[in-house]
């Protein structure tokens, strides 16, 4: 990682809810609001922007766990902000909190930890795990 990457620093976005976003399984809308889905993907690109200015070259950012309380549904209009302030770095883990709010405040809460790796050893546990699921549908592991 290039240096300069310090706990407080802090990255926003805001998004405007659209149908997309919904609360829908097997494509029917269960709830007309923005989805804990859509939080987590929110959450986890907020956290990503904190790392994007330090990754060197030869280094990727991969999320490793997501933790969230959705608390408050926010309607189709809505806009939401996402800000993730990093509180933790220690070696390659990058632990990030978030906090969305939308008009009438805290929507929701989280924690976003991404482990920064080389980009040939991310390319070789996707070539293993690769591997592995080929055997495994071969029927050599039961």
């Amino acid at each position: 990682m290039k240096p300069g990457m310090e706990v407080g620093r802090e990255e926003s976005i805001e998004i405007i809810v659209t149908e997309d976003m919904f609360a829908a399984f097997e494509g029917k809308v269960v709830h007309p609001v923005y989805s804990t889905v859509a939080m987590t993907y929110h959450m986890e690109w907020v956290s990503r922007k904190i790392i994007l200015p330090f990754l060197e070259s030869h280094e990727e950012g991969m999320g490793a766990s997501v933790q969230l309380k959705h608390v408050a549904a926010s309607p189709l209009g809505s806009t939401v902000s996402l800000t993730a302030t990093l509180v933790e770095l220690r070696d390659n883990i990058v632990l990030t909190k978030i906090l969305a709010k939308n008009q009438l405040g805290v929507i929701g809460k989280g924690e976003v930890k991404q482990v920064i790796l080389p980009k040939e050893k991310i390319a070789e546990k996707l070539k293993q795990a690769t591997f592995l699921i080929k055997l495994h549908s071969r029927g050599h592991f039961k």
